[in-house]
C-alpha cells in the first residue's frame, strides 16, 4: 500500500513538473510577443506632437480662429495665436520669427490673408516648423509684394477706393493705418457670414499699416518647407485666381471651399482638417 502510494506520488510530481514546463513554455513567447507589441506602439508614437500656430491677416485679430482652437484643443494639440502687429511685412515677420523660436519642438505654421505673407517669410530657414498652411492667403514669391499681387489679377475688393487712411504717431513719410471702409466691409471681407456678425467685424478690425503693401517679400518658406492651401472660391479680397496661382507656385496640396475671405469663421471644420492634413503629414 505504502509503495503504491509513493509510487502515484512521484507519478504525479511528474506529471504536474511537465504541466508548469508547458505552462512556462506558452507564456514567455507570449510575454515576449506583448512586449515586442509595446515597443512597436510606443515606436508608432515616438516624437512630440507638433504645436500649431495660428496667425492671423489684416484688419482681424486673434479671435477669428476661435471656431478652429476649439477644435484643434479638443484633438488634444497645443494652439498658439499670437497676435499679429499689423506693422508691415518685415516688422511682422520678425516679430512672428522671434514667437516660434519661443516654442520648443516641431511647429505646424498657418496662416490667413496677410498672414500668410508673414508666415512665408517668419518660418524661412526654422528647422522647427515642419508645414505651412495656407487660408484664404498670400503665398509671395521672392521680390513681390501684395500691391503687386493684386494689381496681377482684376477682382479685389482692398482696392484704395474702399479704404479709410488714418496717420498714426511716429509713422513713416508717406504710411498710414488702412482700414476697410465699414460700408464695404461685409460684402468684401465676410460675405456670406451673417449680417450681424460681419457688422460687428467691420467695427471692431485692427488696421494694417499701408507698408504692408509694398515691402517686399524675401527668401519664401515654402521653397523649403512643404504646404497646404485653403482657397475659398467666394472670396471678394484676394481672388480664387490670385490664390491658386500662388499655391500653384508653392506647390502646395491645394483644398477649395466655397467660402468667402474669412474661410476660418465661416467653414472652420474645412480649415481644421486641412491643418490636420499637414500635420500628419508632417509628425
Amino acid at each position: 500500500m505504502n509503495i503504491a502510494r509513493t509510487a502515484r506520488r512521484a507519478r504525479l510530481h511528474l506529471i504536474i513538473s511537465a504541466l508548469v514546463a508547458a505552462i512556462a513554455a506558452l507564456v514567455i513567447p507570449l510575454s515576449q510577443t506583448a512586449s515586442a507589441n509595446t515597443t512597436t506602439r510606443a515606436a508608432a508614437s515616438d516624437g512630440p506632437k507638433p504645436s500649431i500656430v495660428l496667425e492671423h491677416g489684416a484688419w482681424a485679430d486673434t479671435s477669428s480662429w476661435n471656431g478652429v482652437i476649439k477644435r484643434l484643443q479638443a484633438d488634444g494639440y497645443t494652439v498658439y495665436a499670437p497676435p499679429n502687429p499689423l506693422q508691415g511685412l518685415t516688422y511682422d515677420s520678425a516679430f512672428l520669427a522671434d514667437f516660434l523660436h519661443s516654442i520648443s519642438g516641431p511647429i505646424v505654421l498657418v496662416g490667413h490673408s496677410y498672414g500668410g505673407a508673414v508666415i512665408t517669410n517668419a518660418a524661412t530657414g526654422d528647422p522647427q516648423v515642419k508645414a505651412l498652411v495656407y487660408v484664404d492667403a498670400f503665398a509671395p514669391a521672392q521680390g513681390q509684394t501684395l500691391a503687386q499681387l493684386l494689381a496681377s489679377v482684376s477682382g479685389s475688393c482692398a482696392v484704395p477706393a474702399n479704404l479709410n487712411v488714418v496717420p498714426f504717431p511716429g509713422a513713416p513719410a508717406g504710411v498710414g493705418d488702412a482700414y476697410i471702409t465699414q460700408s464695404t466691409f461685409p460684402s468684401c471681407m465676410a460675405n456670406g457670414l451673417p449680417a450681424r456678425e460681419a457688422d460687428v467685424l467691420a467695427v471692431t478690425q485692427l488696421p494694417i499699416a499701408t507698408s504692408a503693401l509694398t515691402d517686399p517679400s524675401g527668401v519664401p518658406a515654402w521653397q523649403t518647407i512643404p504646404s497646404w492651401a485653403v482657397v475659398g472660391t467666394a472670396d471678394h479680397a484676394i481672388p480664387p485666381a490670385l490664390q491658386l496661382a500662388m499655391a500653384e507656385d508653392a506647390g502646395a496640396h491645394i483644398t477649395e471651399v466655397n467660402a468667402p475671405h474669412l474661410s476660418m469663421i465661416s467653414d472652420p471644420g474645412v480649415v481644421t482638417s486641412v491643418i490636420l492634413q499637414a500635420v500628419h503629414a508632417a509628425t
